[in-house]
C-alpha cells in the first residue's frame, strides 16, 4: 500500500511524499525527474517494502516545484543548494542515514550534489540516466552531439514554456516519452496521472504544474551555449565539487536521445567506487520500460558490501 502525506520541513518548504514500508526499517529514498513526479517509483516502493525483498522503508518525495510540494515563485529558489537542503531535511526526518539514495534525471542532479556535499547521509548511491555534473559540463561544452541533444533545454527556459507545453493536450510532452520508440507503458491511466500533475491546482490554467520543473532549467547554467548566452561554456567546476566517495551504481539506457552514452565516459574519474552498467535497448525512461530489471540490479547492489 502506498502512503501519501504532506511533509513540512524546518526551513519552510513542504514536500508531498509517497512511501511504502514501516518506519524504523532501513530507508531507500527515490528522487524523480522532469516532467515526472514521485508516482513513477510506486512499483519499486512496493517491491522493496516487501519482507522478501528487504523490507525497506521506501520514500519518494515530489521535488520542490512538483505536484503538491511547495512551488516558490522566485526562480532562484530552484538552485541546487536549495534542492539539496530539502532532501537533507527529509532524510533527517526519516532517520538520518539512507541505505541508498536512488535517483533519475533531475532527481539525479540533486543526488549527485548531495553525495558530494553530504556523503554521510547515505551509504550508497544509485543513479539512473542522470549525468554527473563533471561529464555533463564537458559534453555540453565540447561535444556537438550533446549540444544538439540538449537543445530542448533552451526551449524550456522560455517565459512561455509552460503554456506551450500544455498546448494540444501536452503534445510536446508526450513526444518526450515516445520519441525513441513505442512507449507501450504510456497507457491511458498513466497519462491521467501525468495530466493531474501537469495541470496543477484545480482551477489553474493547464500547465501550471510545470512551472516548478521549468524553473529547474531556468536557474541552471548547464545548458548548450547559444549566441549571447555562454551557458555551459562559461562554467568552471572545481574538483572538490565533483568527487563522489560513495559506492555508486549507474544504470544507463543506451538509447537515451537526450543524454547520449558519452556522458558515462570518464565517470570513474569522479566516482572511484563505481559500478556502471550500460543497458542496450532501453531509453531515458528505463524506470517505466523495465522496472523489473531496475529492481533486480538495485537489489544486487544493495546486497553488495558498502
Amino acid at each position: 500500500m502506498i502512503q501519501t502525506w504532506l511533509q513540512p520541513l524546518a526551513h519552510g518548504i513542504t514536500l508531498s511524499c509517497r512511501a511504502a514500508g514501516e518506519r524504523g526499517r532501513p530507508v531507500l529514498l527515490f528522487l524523480h525527474g522532469f516532467p515526472e513526479a514521485a508516482f513513477v517509483w510506486d512499483e519499486l516502493l512496493l517491491h522493496f517494502a516487501r519482507p522478501e525483498n528487504g523490507g525497506y522503508r521506501c520514500v519518494a518525495p515530489n521535488l520542490r516545484g512538483f505536484e503538491r510540494s511547495s512551488t516558490p515563485a522566485d526562480v532562484a529558489a530552484y538552485r541546487p543548494k536549495h534542492l539539496v537542503q530539502d532532501i537533507a531535511a527529509l532524510i533527517a526526518l526519516e532517520g538520518g542515514t539512507l541505505d541508498c539514495l536512488v535517483a533519475h534525471d533531475w532527481g539525479g542532479a540533486v543526488a549527485w550534489n548531495l553525495a558530494n556535499q553530504l556523503p554521510h547521509l547515505a551509504r550508497r548511491l544509485a543513479i539512473i540516466n542522470s549525468p554527473h555534473p563533471g561529464t555533463f559540463l564537458r559534453e555540453l561544452r565540447d561535444n556537438p552531439r550533446q549540444q544538439e541533444a540538449s537543445a530542448y533545454m533552451n526551449f524550456l527556459i522560455r517565459p512561455d514554456a509552460e503554456q506551450l507545453l500544455a498546448q494540444d493536450d501536452y503534445r510536446r510532452l508526450w513526444a518526450f516519452f515516445t520519441g525513441w520508440g513505442d512507449a507501450g507503458w504510456l497507457t491511458e491511466p498513466v497519462k491521467a496521472q501525468y495530466r493531474q500533475v501537469w495541470n496543477g491546482p484545480a482551477g489553474s490554467p493547464p500547465g501550471s504544474g510545470l512551472v516548478g520543473g521549468c524553473n529547474y532549467y531556468r536557474t541552471s547554467p548547464l545548458r548548450p551555449p547559444r549566441p549571447g548566452d555562454p551557458a555551459a561554456a562559461g562554467v568552471t567546476l572545481p574538483p572538490s565539487m565533483l568527487s563522489v566517495p560513495l559506492p555508486t551504481l549507474v544504470l544507463w539506457g543506451m538509447e537515451d536521445t537526450a543524454l547520449p552514452p558519452g556522458l558515462v565516459e570518464g565517470l570513474e574519474d569522479y566516482v572511484p567506487q563505481l559500478t556502471l552498467e550500460r543497458v542496450p535497448g532501453a531509453s531515458h525512461w528505463i524506470v517505466h520500460e523495465r522496472p523489473g530489471f531496475v529492481a533486480d540490479r538495485l537489489a544486487a547492489f544493495l546486497a553488495s558490501p558498502a
